[in-house]
């Protein structure tokens, strides 16, 4: 069995036209249930000793600061556990995994970046001397725009690739056969990714990919690891949890605008998705940076 199905695939709120996601926000409670997502994802953790970070098959406290690389789709979540501290200080930033193509990544001058990228499979933990080093550039990043947040993230990519004492984290290593890598699951994501807003039923995107329903929620469910309806759902939470944080719209706007039909159905799946309701989301994340 695929341990991936045992966890939550997290819908991050990139759109396919973004590069980055960045987040840099302050928080007491540091509890990240364990998910998994296609995109790459560095965390830079500051003032969390005792947070418990797990990472595929690994698992272990963090010290005071901390820098991690996690691979797409390698499972991964932080508890508070011992950690006593308050305002503890998270950058994370998600990118698409074909951010940088093979052609660009086979630069002679990209090899280091490549390599990196290859060991992230198993999660990155990089040395807290090169944590330290980074730690004001990754403070820094969140306030740059465009090309000069372009450049400086291949720098600090680049920092990264070559810094040493990096620690492999986790044993076990996604199959990437299983993902979203299938034409059919392509037309499934393309169209999904069209509609969400209006209603969508099982035979009409069983249709899509040319399966029976019974064949299609096999199917699905082997890829994703969960049904249609929640993999459905959880796109269009992940598109209102984007918007929550970036227009000035009403939480019932943002529920209709999303797909949901009513505002209570909206509510309760996006809680259980979020762990927090809308407006909660909307004041917790408010530290979120932008889209880039």
């Amino acid at each position: 069995m695929n341990p991936l199905n045992k966890f939550h695939r997290e819908i991050t709120p990139l759109s396919s036209g973004d590069s980055f996601l960045v987040f840099d926000r302050v928080k007491d409670n540091f509890d990240f249930p364990i998910h998994f997502h296609p995109e790459y994802e560095i965390n830079f953790i500051s003032n969390g000793k005792g947070v418990k970070r797990i990472v595929g098959d690994h698992m272990e406290e963090i010290d005071d600061i901390e820098l991690v690389l996690v691979g797409p789709n390698l499972y991964h979540g932080w508890e508070l556990h011992q950690c006593r501290q308050k305002k503890i200080h998270e950058i994370t930033i998600q990118f698409h995994n074909d951010l940088f193509d093979d052609t660009l990544l086979s630069r002679r001058i990209m090899m280091p970046i490549k390599d990196m990228f290859n060991r992230s499979i198993h999660g990155i933990l990089f040395s807290k001397k090169t944590a330290k080093e980074l730690s004001e550039r990754f403070v820094q990043i969140s306030r740059l725009d465009g090309m000069d947040y372009f450049v400086e993230f291949i720098s600090i990519l680049h920092d990264m690739a070559n810094s040493r004492n990096q620690r492999l984290l986790s044993t076990y290593t996604v199959d990437y056969d299983t993902f979203e890598d299938d034409d059919k699951m392509k037309l499934v994501y393309e169209y999904v990714q069209k509609n969400f807003s209006n209603k969508i039923t099982l035979d009409e995107v069983s249709a899509i990919a040319n399966m029976s329903a019974v064949s299609f929620n096999r199917f699905i469910k082997k890829r994703t690891g969960t049904t249609f309806v929640n993999y459905l759902n959880d796109i269009r939470v992940g598109y209102a949890s984007r918007w929550l944080v970036e227009k000035d719209l009403s939480i019932s706007e943002i529920a209709f605008k999303s797909g949901f039909n009513n505002i209570a159905n909206f509510n309760r799946i996006f809680k259980s998705v979020k762990s927090a309701t809308p407006s909660q989301y909307r004041e917790e994340f408010y530290g979120l940076k932008r889209f880039l």
